[in-house]
């Protein structure tokens, strides 16, 4: 089997790439990625990549028919990938994660690939009251990240191959990684814990949220490199993620304090709504791939997430403006000139 892995240096693909050399210790796996987050290992030894017979570097938007022969199967990551990113850089966002996207699908179907992966997002329910969404339910994205997942969802719903194509609507990722993000919900509250011994909520705590450990993500992945068309159809947009993993923002914070210890939690009562909040069923994936279901607890995600940030000996208070935001980290590049607006690298000296 070869797979190739778009977007693989990133938060959830360094992860991907340990989890597919595992289980397919045999498999020609390459990565390709532009490197914006290549330098931001926490806690790593090694490299993760070291877990690829190779590595390519380039732009996504750029990825030529020549450079996606002889793979069995294209799993793509590459994306910009939180709200507060989209919404600063809605044009790159819009070209890389949808338009990227489908440009590679229709390349990967010329080219005779045999399944195509691409990560797409619960957050395409955006604020949904009425029980938890089903795959089948009226969409309500709230930002252009969630809009460019839908629309490229549809655009692959309509392409006439017969490669075999699974959207995975990823519940909110959380959990270590080699390259950690602390712009994510879970991830914030455990740094937060550490650092300051309070976690305050923005919010009055009521949104809901679904999660999904990053190495669970890797592992339903993993099963749709190898679905085929009988298991779902030719082409499935499914929810991933486990129904009792379903939370309110304020038990997220009161199970991250009760975990960590000595942390104080403040609720914003009198906020306004938030924008983003959906339960979401699972049942359609339980149902479709029961040997690949998520097998990582809250109280373990917390704990790896816990040890992990010690074992970096963390202890920043002031976290939300350092490189483990990926927001940061974009705009440095583009202040020190190493990007454009359009993410894409400069020249030295330019």
């Amino acid at each position: 089997m070869r797979v190739l892995i778009t977007g693989n240096m990133g938060y959830v693909g360094s992860v991907v790439s340990r989890h597919l050399r595992a289980r397919h210790p045999g498999a020609v796996l390459h990565g390709f990625d532009n490197a914006y987050f290549a330098h931001g290992l926490t806690g790593s030894a090694v490299v993760p990549e070291r877990n690829l017979d190779q590595q390519f570097y380039g732009d996504v938007r750029t990825l030529a028919a020549e450079q996606i022969e002889r793979y069995d199967a294209i799993v793509q990551l590459a994306a910009i990938s939180n709200d507060p990113m989209g919404d600063r850089f809605e044009k790159a966002t819009m070209e890389i994660n949808q338009g990227s996207s489908v440009s590679l699908a229709r390349l990967a179907a010329a080219a005779g690939v045999r399944s195509y992966v691409f990560a797409s997002s619960c957050s395409v329910y955006g604020v949904a009251s009425g029980g938890p969404r089903k795959e089948s339910d009226p969409l309500n994205p709230m930002t252009a990240y969630a809009r460019s997942k839908i629309g490229t969802e549809r655009e692959l719903e309509s392409l006439d191959a017969d490669m075999t194509v699974t959207c995975l609507r990823f519940a909110t990722a959380c959990g270590m990684s080699d390259r950690l993000r602390l712009d994510l919900v879970l991830n914030d509250f455990v740094a937060c814990a550490l650092s300051q011994h309070r976690i305050t909520v923005l919010s009055d705590g009521t949104p809901w949220r679904p999660l999904i450990d990053v190495e669970d993500m890797a592992r339903a992945i993993d099963w749709a490199i190898e679905r085929d068309a009988g298991n779902g159809g030719r082409y499935l947009a499914v929810n991933v993620g486990s129904d009792d993993r379903n939370y309110q923002v304020r038990d997220l914070a009161r199970a991250v304090a009760q975990a960590v210890g000595d942390t104080e939690v403040s609720i914003n009562l009198d906020a306004p709504a938030d924008s983003r909040s959906y339960q979401v069923d699972f049942g359609l994936y339980a149902g479709l791939a029961p040997s690949h279901q998520p097998q990582v607890t809250l109280g373990q995600s917390i704990a790896n997430l816990s040890a992990g940030l010690k074992r970096m000996g963390f202890d920043d208070a002031q976290f939300r403006a350092s490189n483990l935001i990926r927001l940061n980290v974009l705009q440095d590049h583009i202040a020190q000139k190493r990007l454009n607006a359009d993410f894409e690298w400069q020249a030295l000296g330019t």
